[in-house]
């Protein structure tokens, strides 16, 4: 079982010096798998929870009197999965060759960059000055163009989409996480003014009655 797991672990580390044959063979060849995805995505936030806990003052100034890290971790894991959600659905009307599970395996293995280099700025923001600050920004920016470049093979191969649809898919996907999360945001407020007016209406019945 331990073999098993860290076979596929380990093909992250192919993946993302060879995007295009790595994605591909993620699928077709079967060389990933979703517990391996899993490890990542857990892995992924843990090192997150760590940057905001750890990072040093030159890079984060975090107001811990009202700082909420699980919150923070949501914020974090809400737009990864419904980036897998919306891909699915435009990525389906647009002929795409991915399934759901494809599609969120492919994606948590774009986070390997984040997970290699993240470790090494927690590390280096302690022992930076601020006028060292670039050098901390440069690999953060490095990880993030890597991370984007990642994810566009991926659509390309879990797809089979040209460069330019895959481009397209993406910026539609973009959309329509902004769309549910809109969506999302008009039902609870519809729900929390329904909530609203029922408790105004019991405590006024309370109060006219008892």
């Amino acid at each position: 079982m331990g073999m098993e797991l860290a076979k596929p672990l380990k093909y992250a580390l192919h993946v993302i010096v060879r995007p295009f044959d790595g994605f591909w063979d993620l699928k077709h060849e079967k060389r990933g798998s979703l517990s391996a995805a899993m490890i990542i995505l857990a892995a992924w936030l843990v090192i997150q929870a760590f940057s905001y806990r750890y990072m040093g003052f030159t890079v984060y100034i975090i107001n811990w009197e009202y700082f909420n890290v699980w919150r923070a971790l949501l914020t974090s894991l809400i737009p990864l999965l419904l980036w897998c959600v919306s891909n699915w659905c435009f990525t389906t009307l647009m002929d795409g060759k991915g399934s759901m599970k494809d599609i969120f395996i492919a994606t948590c293995y774009t986070l390997t960059p984040y997970v290699l280099i993240n470790p090494f700025l927690i590390i280096i923001s302690n022992v930076i000055t601020v006028e060292e600050h670039a050098f901390w920004i440069f690999f953060s920016i490095f990880s993030t163009i890597w991370f984007v470049f990642l994810m566009l093979a991926a659509m390309m191969e879990t797809h089979e989409y040209s460069f330019s649809k895959a481009m397209l898919s993406s910026l539609l996907t973009i959309i329509g996480i902004g769309v549910m999360l809109f969506l999302f945001f008009i039902f609870f407020s519809l729900i929390s003014d329904s909530v609203a007016y029922f408790v105004a209406l019991y405590k006024e019945i309370v109060f006219r009655f008892y």
